[in-house]
């Protein structure tokens, strides 16, 4: 089992075509995961991508978007470990807990801003309601 093993899911009132356009763009990726590096394993198409995560990190990632009512759960993972991580015990246990607990936020700030971005969009192009 890896030592980062964290996933994520966040509703966005979007299509998972608009999703996937973001995610499937490689000059994207350094914006939303600043210090992963990224290889394109597999592009899904409107379910996401695969990736091959190297550098300080090695493993997976993955963002896979299910598309549920008028919008799309996006499903996030990274399964990875550090290259030079400790053994098993306590210092290990806190280094996965750090590394966990700054891509969970990073992740989060960065699919909020999109989904304010992209509902915002939806909010002021619908009908207005009387």
């Amino acid at each position: 089992m890896p030592v980062v093993d964290l996933v994520d899911e966040t509703y966005v009132r979007a299509a998972p075509a608009r999703l996937a356009a973001v995610f499937r763009d490689p000059a994207s990726w350094p914006s939303w995961w600043p210090t992963l590096r990224l290889h394109l394993a597999e592009d899904r198409g409107r379910e996401g991508v695969r990736w091959w995560v190297s550098g300080q990190l090695t493993g997976t990632s993955e963002v896979w978007l299910e598309r549920y009512r008028d919008g799309t759960v996006v499903h996030f993972y990274l399964r990875v470990d550090p290259r030079d991580a400790p053994p098993p015990g306590r210092l290990r246990t806190r280094l996965a807990d750090r590394l966990r607990r700054h891509h969970a936020l990073s992740f989060k700030r960065r699919i909020n801003r999109l989904k304010d971005e992209l509902e915002h969009r939806a909010v002021v192009a619908s009908p207005s309601r009387r």
